[in-house]
């Protein structure tokens, strides 16, 4: 079968490369934002119970038009999500980690 150049979806075909360090993800459980007029900037959080100092994982500058496909795609995706599974559930506080993380308390 041979290609059609002028078929626009493979005009729009973009090959993305996902090296396996990238692939592995990073957690987090905290993003904070922040915009100017001309980019917004997300910074995702590890907060660790115990430890006083939370630790930026990545930090993402996008476009405000990139910041509003972002919106519409996440919306898009929760929807999918909780018509799967359920809602999600949400609280307005910080994460509540317990201080030994279940298990004995140790000594230095």
């Amino acid at each position: 079968m041979a290609e059609d150049k002028n078929n626009p979806q493979q005009q729009n075909q973009i090959n993305i490369e996902l090296s396996e360090e990238i692939a592995e993800g990073v957690y987090s459980n905290l993003a904070m934002i922040a915009h100017s007029n001309s980019e917004f900037v997300i910074d995702f959080i590890r907060l660790m119970p115990g430890v006083p100092k939370a630790k930026v994982k990545s930090r993402i500058v996008i476009t405000p038009e990139h910041a509003k496909r972002l919106l519409a795609a996440l919306k898009d995706n929760i929807s999918k999500y909780e018509a799967s599974f359920g809602p999600i559930k949400q609280t307005n506080d910080l994460p509540q980690f317990p201080m030994n993380f279940g298990g004995t308390m140790g000594e230095a």
